[in-house]
């Protein structure tokens, strides 16, 4: 989907919002159109429990693997039947608002990904308050630095995030691999339903357990980041697809447009998908599902139409 590439507005529309306002925009579950917002995140928790339950009773595992010393900075690794250290590693960062959430139950996409020969890394982060969001930031950039260590033949390393894991995800185009000591061989990212810009986030009962402080929301905040220092990608064939429901809320439409728009003007070889009739939760979820354009998307991605 093509959108027209604006200069960036002088005034963000969240700044006109009221505080209760403010709060509803960025509350996802406020938005959901299908069975209620306990009925959501419900189905959400367990979609993603059963999904993690089957993936590791039906696929080859790796469980728990360091890549870090941190008591929390493991990751789960998925392989195809066909074994080889030449795969595509699709790397999927969990959302929860940096506060919620787990690996344990994030395989949502493990069983139709893997069944085309893509392995599927889950990754664990120390989410708030045990964790800054500094410290996510290091974490998520030490187990990319890890896993393309690890897998030097592989054939690409591509970042999925949701929500909070979008933006985590987003945070690696900034990254100095140099200074990690690696060539950290990207190929693509699929940043799902994310926040870019964690100003507004500040004004909100998110920001509790996150106690951003603005020089964090200025370190932290992709959006600001890239417009401040437009960085050119070290690999010009690797893909930004920024993607959100139809059903998230405007503000995160919005957020999503914008950097989409960011990444245009900065020569990023970018896309944007808003897809229709799913909302914040739905769009993750529905990656269990075969056939479901998101998977397809990823793949087609990953394969270069070659599917």
């Amino acid at each position: 989907m093509d959108v027209p590439v604006q200069a960036p507005q002088s005034e963000a529309p969240w700044k006109k919002m009221s505080e209760e306002e403010l709060e509803k925009q960025y509350s996802p579950s406020r938005w959901v159109v299908r069975r209620g917002a306990e009925g959501a995140l419900k189905t959400y928790s367990e979609m993603g429990k059963e999904a993690t339950k089957r993936a590791r009773a039906t696929r080859r595992t790796l469980l728990n693997v360091p890549y870090g010393d941190g008591e929390g900075e493991k990751l789960d690794i998925y392989f195809p039947e066909a074994g080889s250290e030449a795969l595509p590693l699709l790397v999927f960062l969990h959302g929860g608002y940096w506060q919620s959430g787990s690996k344990d139950e994030s395989a949502f996409m493990v069983d139709p990904v893997t069944a085309q020969g893509v392995a599927v890394v889950i990754v664990a982060y120390d989410i708030a308050p045990k964790g800054s969001l500094g410290q996510m930031v290091d974490q998520v950039t030490r187990s990319v630095a890890f896993l393309q260590q690890r897998y030097p033949r592989s054939q690409g390393i591509y970042l999925c995030g949701h929500s909070a894991g979008a933006h985590l995800a987003a945070m690696m185009l900034l990254v100095n691999w140099t200074e990690r000591g690696v060539t950290c061989n990207l190929k693509g990212f699929f940043l799902l339903s994310g926040v870019y810009d964690l100003e507004p986030l500040v004004h909100t009962s998110k920001n509790a357990p996150l106690l951003l402080t603005p020089e964090d929301v200025q370190r932290t905040s992709p959006q600001r980041l890239l417009e401040a220092a437009p960085r050119q990608p070290a690999d010009p064939a690797c893909r930004v697809l920024v993607i959100v429901g139809q059903h998230d809320s405007p503000e995160f439409l919005r957020q999503s447009r914008e950097f989409y728009q960011t990444l245009c003007r900065g020569g990023w070889r970018t896309s944007f998908e808003e897809l229709q009739d799913v909302d914040h939760f739905e769009i993750v979820w529905k990656l269990t599902q075969k056939d479901y354009v998101l998977n397809q998307l990823i793949l087609k991605t990953i394969f270069q139409d070659g599917l």
